[in-house]
This record gives structure tokens, sequence and C-alpha cells, in this order.
């Protein structure tokens, strides 16, 4: 049995369908299971003992040209099977072109007629964890191939494997940019690529640095992507005591193996805070304008003032950004030292 997942396209979706992933591989024990995805995702991941393969590509400025390369290479994989987890034509189309006799996917964006088994959506799609939205899909596919329904009764399984190797390479990554290991490790991470309106202030982040190094006497580094970079450099900016600014100096592997050995994590919801969760560390995520009952990080602990136009999933707010204003930071700062101040991990 050989078996392609098509994967989501944000850091976040991705860690959500570990889960799902995990359950494909205990019910599909002996196949052979290809992870297809873009290039990123790699760098999530690596380590991975659910999957046996990861098969990338890049996005293409002509989207038939890359539809056509896609199903060209899995066609030539011979899969019997695919699960398509995003909702996009485009996915379907591809798992199509490419002969797989299965094809799992939800009934959306007029695919239907391209899926073998097109799954409705589910009635609690809005009010139920993103987590489960993968998970009711595997659990169609147990349905259909085994006629049992065992995929939703146990818990989400997260943990996304991080190698000792690269938790070495993560120590001295860290070393070479300055960091004390004798030290507690609090990352920030307070940029978000597809939203402004996330980004608890700039102020707030360098306040709450100053409270733990000062207070703590905990390193604080700051992650993110090269985009995120302007948002890092002004938090250290308006910051007393300078944090490590690590924005956009490491691959998206090597962000994944630092957060593993950090004794916290800060954040925006965006996809670090899943990955962090995922890893074991103990993650703290402040939600403004999403929301948390659908895509709160796994495994982790959130703060969130609910206004009276909470969730309204805008990337830019048009008024006062008052759901992250009441967020202040002597209130993440108790709850951060909380976590600093007991032993376990994650």
């Amino acid at each position: 049995m050989k078996i392609v997942v098509r994967g989501t396209n944000w850091i976040g979706d991705a860690v959500m369908q570990i889960p799902a992933l995990r359950e494909l591989r205990r019910i599909f024990p002996d196949a052979k299971i290809t992870l297809h995805t873009r290039s990123w995702a790699k760098g999530i991941f690596e380590d991975a003992d659910f999957i046996d393969e990861i098969l990338t590509f890049e996005k293409e400025k002509a989207a038939f040209k890359t539809v056509l390369a896609q199903a060209k290479i899995l066609k030539e994989k011979n899969f019997d099977l695919a699960v398509l987890f995003p909702n996009s034509f485009k996915s379907a189309l591809v798992a199509k072109l490419g002969r797989i006799p299965k094809r799992f996917g939800y009934a959306k964006e007029g695919r239907s007629f391209l899926l073998t088994d097109a799954v409705k959506i589910p009635e609690w799609k809005n009010e139920k964890h993103e987590v489960f939205y993968y998970l009711n899909l595997v659990a169609k596919i147990e349905k259909k191939f085994f006629g049992t329904r065992t995929v939703l009764e146990n818990a989400p399984r997260f943990e996304l494997n991080v190698s000792e190797e690269r938790r070495m390479q993560a120590r001295r990554i860290l070393e070479e940019n300055g960091v004390d290991l004798s030290k507690k490790i609090v990352a920030f991470c307070p940029g978000s690529t597809n939203s402004r309106a996330k980004r608890w202030h700039k102020e707030s982040y360098a306040r709450l640095n100053d409270k733990i190094q000062s207070e703590l006497k905990a390193n604080v580094i700051l992650i993110g992507v090269s985009d995120e970079l302007d948002v890092s450099m002004e938090v250290a900016a308006k910051s007393n005591l300078k944090p490590i600014v690590l924005t956009g100096k490491t691959a998206l592997a090597e962000v994944v193996a630092v957060l593993s050995i950090c004794d916290l994590l800060v954040s925006n919801d965006t996809g670090p805070a899943h990955v962090s969760a995922a890893a074991g560390t103990k993650t703290l995520v402040i939600f403004g304008p999403t929301n948390p009952q659908t895509t709160k990080p796994w495994n982790s602990e959130i703060i969130y003032k609910k206004v009276e136009c909470s969730p309204c999933m805008l990337r830019d707010c048009p008024i006062d950004h008052r759901c992250m204003t009441r967020v202040l930071p002597e209130e993440v700062f108790v709850n951060a030292k909380e976590k600093l101040t007991t032993n376990e991990h994650g």
C-alpha cells in the first residue's frame, strides 16, 4: 500500500495535521506513507517517525505548469491512496491527473468530481478544534477500508520528534549568538507574517523582556522569519535589556530544534507556537482577533481578552486593537514566571 498525503500550507496547520498522520500510520502500519508538501515543511517533519518519505514541491508562477509537474511525479510513483488535507481545487486536480485510484478529501471548491470519496464538511467545523477536521478525514478512510471507527476514540497525539543531534546543533547556534546556556531560555515570537492584528504590541514585548531578564535572570531570544525582522528589531530597540535577535538567522528546521531546548515560548497566534507545544516546550500564546477554540496550539496556555468584537479574524484592526492592548505585560510575566519556576518540561 502506497499512500500520499497532501500537506497543508501553513506552519500551524502542518503541526495540527500531526495527529491525523499518526492515526493514518496506526491504521496502515505496513504502508509506505509519503508526505507531499512544500519544501519548508521538511524542517518540521525531519525526524518524524510516522511518515516514510517527504516529497517536496515549490509553487511556480504558472499554476497549471505546477499542477502538471506534480501530477507527473505522483503518477510515476504509482500511489494507491491520496489523502488531501488542504481544501483546494488544485490539490485534488493533481491527485486526479496523477492517476491515484483512491482520492479522499473534503467536498470544497467544487472539486468533488475529482475525488473518489468526497467527504462532507462536518457541521461542527467552526466549533471544534481544527485538529479534529483532519482526524475526521482519516476516520472516513478507516471506515471505508476497514469498517471500523477507532480513529476518534483516543486523545490526539502531537509529539514532534527532534533528534539529539539537532538539539546539540541548536545549543551551538545559541552559544554562538551569545546565549548563556547555564540560564533558562525564553523565546519570543513577536511577529506574524499573515496578520498584523495578531501581533501583541512591541512595547509590551519589550517590557516583558526587561522583567524576565532583570527579575528572572533568564535569556530572552527573538525568533521568526526574515519578513518579521523589522518587528523583532523594534522590540529590541524599545527594550532596556537587549534580547538576542535570531529572527531571520535560522532555517525552520533550526527553529524547531531551538524551540525544543527552550524553557518557554511567549508568542502571538502563529506557527512557531504550534511547533513549540508539539516539541514539548511550555508555550504561552497571546490571542486577539482569532478564535482559540479552533486554532489554539495543543498543550499550550493562552491569554485571551474576549472583547465585544472578537474574534473578528481581520488582518488589520480597524479600531483600537483593544483585544491586544488589554493584555498587560505584568499579567503575562506572572504567568511566565510560574512556568519557569516549575520543574517539568512541556
